[in-house]
C-alpha cells in the first residue's frame, strides 16, 4: 500500500498536467473529441487495449494482467457544464460558458494515472482492469450508450466489481466518504403546463387566470411530499423555473412549471411521480382547467453494494490510515448515471474530498459553482485509492 502511495507522487505532476490541459479545453456531452484525444494521448504508452465508442466520444482500455483472473471496473467522467468560469485560475476554462465545475477533469487524471501505475505491476495482476473513460455523466446518460455498446464485454468477461471516485468540496481534502446503499438520489425532469383561458388583466372573472393556480400546484406539490410520502424515504420535488404572461396587462392563456424530482428508492420514485400527475391535474380541474405532467426520467438512484462499500472502505483506510475514510451517514440528493454501471455490477461510487485547505467543507463554493476551486493534493490520494481498489479486487476474487 506504501509503495501506492509513493508511486501515485510520482506521478502526480503527470496528473496535474493533463488536468489543467483538460480544464482549459472543456467540452459538454457526448460527444468530446478533444477530451477523447487527451486521454489517447495519455494511456498511448501502456499496452493497454484500447477501443472508442462509435455514438459516443468514450474510450475503453482494458489492462490483460500477467495472471489468470476476473475483471474489474474503474470509472472516470470526462464532460464539462455550461457555465462560465469565475475561479480566477491561471488555467481557467477557455471555452466561453464551458467550466469542468463538477471536476471530472480531476477523475479523467486519476484515472489515467491509475491506469499507468497498475501496467507497471502488470506481472503480477490476476486478471484484468477495465478503464472507462466516460462522456455525457452531465444529464446525456453517456454510461447507458456505454453499456449499450458493449462496455462490459470489452474485457472478454463482465466485470466482477465497479469502482468510481467523484470529488468534491463538501469534505476535507483527501478523505474518502462512501455509504453501502443509496448513495445519490434518482433524478428526473419536471415540467407542467397549466392551461386557462386568457383575457384583459383589469377583468379577471370574464379570462381563467393560469398563473394563481401555478402558484397552487406549486404550493400543493410542497405539501403533496411532506404529507404522501414517508419522512424516513426522502423524495425532493423541487420548482425551479415558472413562466407566463407577457406583460402588465394581458393574463396569459398558459403557465409553465419546470423543476426536478429526486428520490432515493425504485418504488418512492414511482410513489412521487404518480402524486404529482394527480395533485396538479385535480388542483387545475378545480378551477376548470388542465394540466398537462411531462416526466422526463432520469437517472436510476446511485446504489453502493453494501458488502463492495465495505471492502472498498477497508481498502482505502489501509491505504490512508483510518482517519481518512469517512462513513458517510445520509446519501446525497445529486444524481449520477454511474447509477446506471451498479445496476449491473456490484460496486460503489465514492466521493474524494477537494476541498482547499484554505476554506471551509461547509461554506466553499459546491460542485457546479462558477467559482469551485478544487484541491489538486487530493489527487494523489484518488489515483492510489483508484490502483489499490482494482489490485485488491482482483487478489480476492480470484
Amino acid at each position: 500500500m506504501s509503495s501506492l502511495l509513493d508511486d501515485a507522487r510520482a506521478v502526480y505532476p503527470e496528473a496535474v498536467r493533463l488536468r489543467r490541459t483538460l480544464h482549459q479545453a472543456p467540452e459538454i456531452g457526448l460527444q468530446l473529441p478533444r477530451t477523447q484525444g487527451a486521454v489517447l494521448a495519455a494511456i498511448a504508452d501502456l499496452g493497454l487495449t484500447v477501443t472508442t465508442g462509435t455514438s459516443v466520444s468514450s474510450v475503453v482500455a482494458v489492462l490483460d494482467g500477467g495472471l489468470p483472473g476476473p475483471t474489474v471496473l474503474l470509472r472516470g467522467d470526462m464532460d464539462a457544464l455550461p457555465l462560465h468560469e469565475d475561479t480566477g485560475l491561471e488555467f481557467s476554462s477557455g471555452t466561453d460558458g464551458s467550466m469542468h465545475a463538477c471536476g471530472h477533469d480531476t477523475h479523467v487524471a486519476m484515472l489515467a494515472a491509475a491506469a499507468r501505475l497498475l501496467t507497471r505491476r502488470r506481472e503480477e495482476i490476476p486478471g484484468r482492469v477495465l478503464f472507462m473513460f466516460q462522456p455525457g455523466e452531465e444529464g446525456w446518460h453517456g454510461a447507458k450508450y456505454m453499456l449499450e455498446e458493449g462496455l462490459l464485454d470489452a474485457a472478454g468477461e463482465p466485470p466482477s466489481g465497479a469502482f468510481a471516485l467523484h470529488v468534491t468540496t463538501m469534505f476535507e481534502s483527501g478523505t474518502v466518504n462512501l455509504r453501502g446503499g443509496p448513495q445519490m438520489a434518482s433524478s428526473d425532469v419536471l415540467q407542467i403546463t397549466i392551461t386557462g383561458r386568457g383575457g384583459h388583466a383589469s377583468a379577471p372573472h370574464a379570462a381563467n387566470d393560469p398563473i394563481p393556480v401555478a402558484c397552487e400546484i406549486v404550493s400543493a406539490l410542497n405539501t403533496m411530499v411532506t404529507r404522501r410520502v414517508s419522512v424516513f424515504e426522502p423524495a425532493v420535488v423541487t420548482i425551479a423555473h415558472i413562466k407566463a404572461g407577457t406583460t402588465s396587462n394581458i393574463i396569459p392563456e398558459t403557465a409553465y412549471l419546470e423543476g426536478t424530482v429526486r428520490a432515493l428508492s425504485a418504488s418512492v420514485r414511482a410513489e412521487v411521480h404518480e402524486n404529482i400527475r394527480r395533485v396538479a391535474t385535480n388542483v387545475a380541474a378545480a378551477h376548470q382547467m388542465s394540466a398537462e405532467v411531462d416526466i422526463q426520467i432520469g437517472y436510476p438512484v446511485t446504489v453502493n453494494d453494501a458488502t463492495y462499500a465495505g471492502f472498498a472502505g477497508d481498502v482505502a483506510a489501509q491505504l490512508l490510515g483510518e482517519g481518512a475514510v469517512v462513513p458517510m451517514n445520509d446519501p446525497v440528493m445529486g444524481a449520477e448515471d454511474f447509477s446506471y454501471v451498479l445496476e449491473r455490477v456490484p460496486g460503489a461510487l465514492a466521493f474524494l474530498g477537494a476541498c482547499p485547505p484554505t476554506l471551509d467543507p461547509d461554506t466553499a463554493p459546491a460542485n457546479h459553482s462558477n467559482r469551485v476551486v478544487f484541491d489538486e493534493s487530493a489527487m494523489v490520494n484518488g489515483v492510489a485509492t483508484y490502483a489499490a481498489v482494482a489490485l485488491q479486487h482482483l487478489a480476492t476474487h480470484r
